[in-house]
């Protein structure tokens, strides 16, 4: 069975020892790379190709969200899980606008790293209850998703609960299609009548929707 491959980012040696030594207890997952500061860690990544990266947000010469978007601009296959001691809801929003699918809390870590890029790994949403809660509070805070706030899921068809589960699992249109068994163009549709619908401006508030109706697990 191909090993799952892992690269590590943060300015921390002691942390990234300790973030190696929790991933490879787990059989077939090989941590494939080390990254000190964002560009190194975007460096790394196209050069090795992992599967997953643990980033931590606060990174020399570039953060963590600006390295994120360099890896899924090159790499849309590999997925980025966000480690930060920040309890920040707007963080947790911008990860997934940067293309973070997964966020855990430091304080987290040791009870969720594990669970997280398990999801990750399959390509499935990973933000855990903590972080899923903070990205809602600070939704109805800021009114980012007003248009979608007393909109319930039950008001959406079954066909667009599940290309919303889809698109929050990071398909493309074409994935999309194929999984149920419709033309891209249909895909295409079904999303802008979703967020049109939703009165939501994008993918990133899209996902926080599902998060906040419970359409996908946090």
């Amino acid at each position: 069975m191909k090993p799952l491959r892992i690269l590590l980012a943060d300015d921390h040696q002691v942390t990234l020892t300790g973030l190696r030594t929790v991933l490879e207890s787990q059989e077939g997952w090989q941590v494939c790379g080390e990254a000190k500061t964002g560009r190194e860690a975007v460096e790394k990544a196209r050069h090795l190709k992992p599967d997953v990266v643990v980033m931590d947000f606060s990174m020399p010469e570039m953060n963590g969200l600006e390295a994120t978007r360099e890896i899924r601009k090159w790499l849309p296959e590999t997925e980025v899980l966000i480690l930060t001691m920040h309890e920040s809801g707007t963080l947790a929003q911008e990860a997934l606008a940067a293309g973070a699918r997964g966020f855990v809390l430091k304080t987290e870590a040791t009870r969720q790293l594990i669970a997280a890029v398990k999801k990750l790994a399959e390509h499935k949403l990973s933000y855990t209850q903590k972080a899923s809660d903070m990205v809602l509070e600070t939704s109805r805070q800021t009114g980012l998703t007003s248009g979608s706030a007393e909109m319930p899921s039950s008001s959406l068809t079954e066909r667009e609960c599940e290309v919303i589960r889809l698109v929050a699992a990071g398909k493309k249109s074409r994935e999309i299609a194929a999984a149920l068994n419709i033309s891209v163009k249909t895909a295409d549709v079904h999303r802008s009548h979703i967020l049109s619908k939703l009165k939501l401006n994008g993918i990133a508030d899209l996902v926080r929707y599902a998060i906040r109706a419970k359409l996908v697990d946090p």
